[in-house]
């Protein structure tokens, strides 16, 4: 199977605007995302709506395509730039453009999951540990998900789910295993097609996570664990602590 990966790249942000050209270790961070991915996949392309972003891609040497200011999310914009550069390529990957410590072992993870047929969306959790503590818990930033045994997703939310009942807090994290949702998805073609079509549905529109509108509508996701902790970047102090976690690991 052959994979493209697209990184969908705003520079309109309400938590941070122009964040993919924010600097993390003296690179742009969507040229830290984008090196991340290069050579793993079979191609990798930047999606973005600005002509900044795609002037900064090209200025390292990445591979950018121009898509539409009117796309509501992500996928969107994903499927807008497969149709303009990735015909032939059987699986899209969607990676997030303010995810910089993306790591081959996730992008492996998740390109693992179309080893199995009936897979038609695939995407990554990793599971809490009890030193995160409740507090991170039910951080709304960080969606949960709940998964079958035959690890397809049941299941995305904001809130803890599930609910402990007769538990005290402080221990759910100790008798279950709660997941946290990595945003990096990967659809096949035909299935990226369908889902772009689809009007927003009741789910998606009560918690704001788009993959609900799949579930809702039938599609599979198919889900792959990884144990790496990343550091996703919302916001200007998340690109703080993105840059003591760079140093630390530099520093290794």
């Amino acid at each position: 199977m052959k994979f493209i990966g697209i990184i969908p790249a705003r520079y309109a942000s309400t938590r941070f605007p122009a964040k993919p050209l924010a600097v993390l270790g003296g690179k742009p961070v969507i040229q830290r995302v984008y090196e991340q991915v290069v050579g793993i996949l079979d191609e990798a392309y930047v999606a973005t709506d600005d002509e900044r972003i795609e002037a900064a891609v090209k200025a390292f040497g990445g591979k950018v395509v121009m898509t539409s200011v009117h796309h509501k999310s992500g996928t969107d914009r994903c499927y807008e730039a497969y149709t303009k550069v990735g015909q032939g390529y059987d699986v899209i990957v969607n990676i997030q453009g303010d995810e910089p410590f993306i790591q081959k072992s996730q992008l492996e993870a998740v390109k693992a999951c179309f080893e199995n047929p009936v897979t038609q969306i695939a995407t990554l959790v990793k599971p809490f540990t009890f030193n995160d503590g409740f507090e991170t818990l039910e951080n709304v930033n960080s969606p949960k998900v709940v998964v079958g045994k035959n690890m397809d997703a049941l299941y995305f939310s904001r809130s803890i789910i599930p609910f402990q009942r007769n538990v005290e807090k402080a221990n759910w994290l100790k008798g279950h295993t709660y997941y946290k949702h990595i945003g990096l998805y990967a659809y096949r073609a035909d299935v990226l097609k369908e889902i772009t079509s689809l009007p927003q549905s009741s789910l998606e529109l009560a918690e704001s996570l788009e993959q609900l509108r799949w579930l809702e509508n039938g599609y599979i996701i198919k889900v792959g664990i990884s144990e790496v902790e990343t550091i996703g970047i919302d916001t200007p102090q998340d690109l703080a602590r993105a840059e003591v976690f760079l140093k630390q690991r530099e520093g290794e």
